[in-house]
C-alpha cells in the first residue's frame, strides 16, 4: 500500500519531494523516486510495506530500463501470474513482489493486462519506447487516482492534497461539483472539487501522450448483466459460499499482522467466520459503540461479542462519546481533501486498529451486493414511490416543482439525495452558478439510460457500484485508514464474486423484505443464529445533538447571513430558509443542514487555511 506521484513537463525535483512528502501518512516505511531529465518525467511513492517487505521498494522497472511503475495496492493473484509469466521467460529480481508483477505483465500483455488483476490497486507505468504514461483504478475503485493537465504539465497522485503544491494547480472551486455534493454528500465522478484536477473513475485506464499532450481515458470492466438461470437456490449458495471462501483467503494474503473490523452486522461478522473458517489464527477483532447507548438500537456492541466468542478472536472495543467525534473533526477533514459528510466513526476504528496491526478487513461491499437498503423500491413499488416522492415534495415545499422534477427526471428524482434540486435552486445558490449548473438529478438520469437492465434492482446496483461505492464509502475507508497508514482491504468486492451474484437473477439474489435472505443462507453455519435473527442496523451520526449542541456557534457562524455573503457562493438568505427553520424544530432539514456545514468546514481548511 502506498501513496504515489509523478509529474510530466516539468523538471523541478523539489515539487515532485513535496508532493511525495505530503502523503507520507499512506507510506511511512519506504519512499523513492525515479527521473527522466530527457522528458522531463519524475514518478514518486510511499510505501506502507505489506508484501514483499524487503524487496518491493518503488519505483521499480523491467530489466533494461524501459518499463518504470509507481503502484499503490495489492495483486492478490499475483503469485499464479509471476508463475505464467516465468514460463513465458520473464526474469524476475525480487522474491514475490507484486509490483514487479505488473511490470512484466504490462511487457506481456500492454493495456489488456488489467483483464488478469484481481486486487486493489491505482497505478502509472512509465513507457519510455511507447513514450507514455498508462494509468489504471481498479474495477471497484478501492484505490484513488487524481490527475491535472495544465498546457504541457500533466501529474497524477493518490491524494489530491499532492497536486495543490503545484502552483500551476488553482484552488478554485469546480461549482458543479459543489452543486453535485449537496445532492449526493459526495463528490460524483470524473470531478474533484476543484476545477483543474480530475479523479479517475472506477474501472478506467489513462493513457497520457509525453510527446503530444493527448490525454484518454477508456472504461475496460463494468458488472455483469444477470444471466444465470437453471440453477437451484441449494446450488447458488454453495457457488456463493465458495467464492466468499476464495475472495477471504486470497484477501488476507499478508507478510505482516492483520486484523477485522467487526460491526455486528451480517457482513463483518460472516467476514470474520469465513477468515476464521479458512484456518486463520488468532484473528483480532474491533468494535465501537458509545458509552452511554450499550443497550440502543445503534449499538452493535453485544452482537460483535457474540461473534467474537464464537470463533475465539481477540477482541478489542472502542468505546466513546458521541462529542468524541468532534475532536479530530479537522484532522478528519484535512485526510479527506474534499467535502464529505458520513462515515466518521470509522476514522476511530482504523485508529484503534493502526496500532496492534498494519492490515484491516472490513464488510464494505456487502450491501451493494444485496440490494443495498432497498435503494431500488421506490422503482418498483408503487407505495415505495409514494413515500420517497412525498418526502422530497416536504423539502421542496412546492407540490407543483415537485411534480415537475419527477416528470423531468423520472429516475433521477427518486434516487437518495440530501438537497433536491428544488432546494438548490430556490434556498440554497444563486444565479450566478445556477446558470451553468446541471441538474444533479441529471445525472443518475443519464447513467440509468447507459446502465438500463431488465429489473430495476440491477439498474440501481449498476449504479451504486459506479457512484456511491467508489466514490463516498470507499473514498472514505481509503482515506480514514491511510490517515493512520493502515491498510483496508474489502474480500467482498473481488470481481469474481462480484460478477457471479449480479448474474444472479435480481428476483432471486433479494427479497424486499429480506435484502440478504441469499447472502444469509449461503453461510449456515459461518453467522450464529443472533446475528442471524438481529434486525438490520443503520449507523446515524447524532447530527440532531451536535448541531443544537457543541456545534451550534460554529453552525451559526459558518452558515450565518455575514459569512455567506462574504464566502459569495450561497444565497445570504439560505440561514433563514434553510437553518433556522431546521433549528426552530424542522427535525426533517437535519441531513440538509449537517451536509452545508461539512462543506462549510472544508471550505474553512482548504480555502481559507489550507
Amino acid at each position: 500500500m502506498c501513496g504515489i506521484a509523478g509529474l510530466a513537463g516539468k523538471s523541478d525535483s523539489s515539487i515532485l519531494e513535496k508532493m511525495n512528502a505530503v502523503q507520507i501518512h499512506r507510506g511511512p516505511d519506504d519512499c523513492g523516486f525515479y527521473r527522466d531529465p530527457s522528458v522531463p518525467l519524475g514518478l514518486a511513492m510511499r510505501r506502507l510495506s505489506i508484501i514483499d517487505i524487503e524487496g518491493g521498494h518503488q519505483p521499480m522497472s523491467n530489466e533494461d530500463k524501459s518499463i518504470w511503475i509507481v503502484f499503490n495496492g495489492e495483486i492478490y493473484n499475483f503469485k499464479a501470474l509471476r508463475e505464467k509469466l516465468i514460463n513465458k521467460g520473464h526474469k524476475f529480481a525480487s522474491h514475490h513482489s507484486d509490483t514487479e508483477v505488473l511490470v512484466h505483465l504490462y511487457e506481456e500483455r500492454s493495456f489488456d493486462m488489467l483483464s488478469e488483476l484481481n486486487g486493489m490497486f491505482s497505478f502509472v507505468i512509465y513507457d519510455k519506447n511507447k513514450n507514455i504514461l498508462f494509468g489504471a483504478r481498479d474495477r471497484m475503485g478501492i484505490k484513488p487516482l487524481y490527475f491535472t493537465r495544465r498546457g504541457r504539465i500533466f501529474s497524477f497522485a493518490s491524494e489530491i492534497k499532492s497536486l495543490l503544491c503545484l502552483e500551476e494547480v488553482s484552488k478554485d472551486i469546480n461549482l458543479q461539483s459543489l452543486y453535485d455534493y449537496m445532492s449526493f454528500q459526495f463528490i460524483p465522478p470524473s470531478s474533484s472539487i476543484y476545477k483543474d484536477i480530475k479523479k479517475l473513475p472506477a474501472a478506467h485506464y489513462f493513457v497520457y501522450s509525453l510527446k503530444a499532450g493527448d490525454l484518454a481515458v477508456k472504461r475496460y470492466w463494468d458488472i455483469p448483466a444477470s444471466d444465470i438461470y437453471g440453477m437451484s437456490i441449494d446450488e447458488l449458495c454453495g457457488q456463493i459460499k465458495n467464492k466468499a471462501e476464495e475472495a477471504v483467503k486470497d484477501w488476507s494474503i499478508s507478510d505482516v499482522p492483520l486484523g477485522c473490523s467487526l460491526s455486528g452486522g451480517i457482513d463483518s461478522s460472516a467476514l470474520v467466520g469465513l477468515l476464521a473458517a479458512s484456518g486463520f489464527k488468532k484473528i483480532k477483532t474491533f468494535s465501537v459503540g458509545f458509552s452511554h447507548k450499550r443497550e440502543s438500537f445503534l449499538d452493535e456492541r453485544r452482537l460483535a461479542e457474540e461473534t467474537a466468542r464464537m470463533w475465539g478472536t481477540e477482541h478489542h472495543e472502542i468505546v466513546l462519546k458521541p462529542d468524541d467525534l468532534l475532536r479530530e473533526l479537522d484532522e478528519m477533514i484535512w485526510h479527506l481533501d474534499e467535502p464529505y459528510g458520513g462515515g466518521l466513526p470509522s476514522w476511530y476504528v482504523f485508529k484503534e486498529m493502526s496500532k496492534a496491526v498494519k492490515v484491516a478487513l472490513t464488510g464494505t461491499g456487502g450491501d451493494e451486493l444485496f440490494g443495498n437498503y432497498g435503494k431500488w423500491l421506490p422503482y418498483e413499488i408503487i407505495f415505495e414511490r409514494l413515500k420517497q416522492t412525498a418526502k422530497y415534495a416536504i423539502l421542496d415545499r412546492s407540490p407543483l416543482k415537485t411534480l415537475s422534477s419527477l416528470k423531468k427526471f423520472p429516475k433521477g428524482y427518486l434516487y437518495k439525495r440530501y438537497f433536491t434540486e428544488v432546494m438548490k435552486r430556490n434556498y440554497m445558490f444563486d444565479t450566478g452558478i445556477l446558470e451553468n449548473a446541471r441538474p444533479s438529478e441529471a445525472i443518475i438520469e443519464r447513467l440509468w439510460r447507459g446502465a438500463e437492465r431488465k429489473s430495476p434492482r440491477d439498474t440501481v446496483a449498476s449504479i451504486d457500484f459506479k457512484m456511491q461505492l467508489p466514490e463516498e464509502f470507499l473514498y472514505m475507508t481509503d482515506r480514514f485508514s491511510m490517515a493512520h497508514s493502515l491498510e483496508a482491504r474489502v474480500p467482498y468486492l473481488d470481481h469474481r464474486l462480484v460478477e457471479f451474484i449480479m448474474r444472479i437473477p435480481p428476483q432471486v439474489r433479494t427479497h424486499p423484505g429480506k435484502l440478504k435472505y441469499l447472502f444469509i443462507k449461503s453461510l449456515k453455519g459461518v453467522l450464529s443464529p443472533e446475528v442471524i435473527k438481529a434486525p438490520k442496523k443503520y449507523f446515524v451520526l447524532p447530527v440532531d445533538r451536535w448541531l443544537k449542541g457543541p456545534l451550534r456557534s460554529k453552525l451559526n457562524h459558518y452558515l450565518g447571513e455575514a459569512y455567506l455573503a462574504k464566502q459569495g457562493l450561497f444565497k445570504r438568505e439560505l440561514y433563514n430558509d434553510i437553518v433556522k427553520p431546521y433549528l426552530g424544530g424542522r427535525s426533517y432539514l437535519k441531513n440538509c443542514v449537517w451536509t452545508v456545514f461539512m462543506f462549510q468546514l472544508w471550505y474553512e481548511r482548504f480555502q481559507k487555511n489550507g
